[in-house]
């Protein structure tokens, strides 16, 4: 059995005329001690998913389908059993340390009190396991008396690790964990996360919007796009040879390292992801593509397998699909 099932997942932020679809029918797996990644440009429904996975989203949010951790959904349980599953079972990373660390109390309270809650640990046990974390993390236990106003970025995105490890979850998720840090910082947090959840046999979903950092850290990836899943695979497979042309593009937007052309030229994508509330008919990806047939502003596209263990929802990955339809030119 898979830890993590995500089947048919649709998140809606308010109802009637005003109802914004931020996830559409999304569809993932994880299996335990595996890595996946969730790429996609800002708005295109990364942190609603995750988010959704522990039940965290605002009242304003509508949720169907079915999120299977263990084999229970999430979006039935009780809320005794979401309390016990939250921290003990599954953890998140937010992004922005600094909003998520509470200004007015030390970081070994802040540390201790999932353990206090949750393992009904003793202070003195508390604060021993505090000290265990704080080493598993990289800082030293002095830190454990500090407010989060006196750690730098970096060690507070590892106060933050520190916390979402505090209850030995089987699952972690990181939301654009390294979004505020140098490049130097981010190196070191993402080998931390990688080094911890390879140790202690941790599942990791991870959002980021930088397909390469995805592709060094994670197992498999997903790219999203207007709430969906518009790829999925072998995370090197979708980085190297994507089979989407959303994927492609965010792909050659970082230039890649002894690529002197890329490194000249790097290549982005022209215009903007669709607004939630009034997205284009058909591919929804359409008016952006460069690939685009006729057909693609009427009919929408699916997940399709696009080689071993790879899906793509484009009509391109159906065989013969361009040889019976001409190409839309592009200026």
């Amino acid at each position: 059995m898979s830890l993590l099932e995500i089947r048919n997942l649709q998140v809606t932020y308010g109802s009637g005329a005003r109802a914004v679809p931020a996830v559409r029918g999304v569809d993932l797996t994880l299996e335990a001690g595996h890595k996946l990644g969730v790429a996609g440009e800002s708005g295109c429904g990364k942190s609603t998913l995750a988010l959704a996975l522990l039940r965290l989203l605002p009242a304003s949010a509508r949720i169907r389908g079915e999120i299977l951790l263990d084999g229970d959904d999430v979006l039935t349980m009780k809320w005794g059993r979401l309390r016990a599953v939250r921290w003990a079972g599954a953890s998140i990373v937010f992004q922005g340390a600094m909003h998520s660390l509470n200004a007015v109390h030390r970081i070994g309270d802040q540390i201790a009190e999932p353990i206090l809650l949750h393992q009904k640990s003793t202070p003195a046990a508390a604060k021993k396991q505090v000290a265990e974390l704080l080493q598993q993390v990289g800082l030293p236990l002095a830190r454990a008396d500090a407010y989060p106003h006196e750690l730098s970025g970096g060690q507070r995105q590892r106060v933050m690790i520190a916390m979402a490890l505090a209850c030995g979850p089987r699952l972690i998720v990181a939301d654009e964990p390294t979004t505020a840090l140098d490049v130097m910082i981010q190196a070191q947090i993402l080998r931390l996360i990688e080094q911890l959840v390879a140790e202690q046999n941790i599942s990791l979903l991870m959002i980021s919007h930088d397909l390469a950092v995805l592709a060094d850290t994670c197992d498999r990836l997903a790219v999203m796009y207007a709430g969906r899943v518009v790829e999925e695979g072998p995370a090197r497979a979708v980085y190297d040879s994507a089979q989407h042309p959303y994927g492609r593009a965010l792909s050659a937007a970082f230039p890649r390292i002894g690529d002197t052309a890329s490194r000249r030229a790097p290549r982005g994508l022209p215009g903007d992801p669709p607004d939630p509330s009034d997205l284009p008919p058909g591919c929804t990806f359409q008016p952006r593509c460069p690939v685009a047939l006729d057909s693609c502003a009427d009919e929408d596209q699916f997940l399709t397998f696009a080689g071993d263990g790879h899906r793509a929802a484009c009509v391109h990955v159906n065989a013969g699909a361009t040889s019976q339809q001409a190409v839309r030119s592009r200026p």
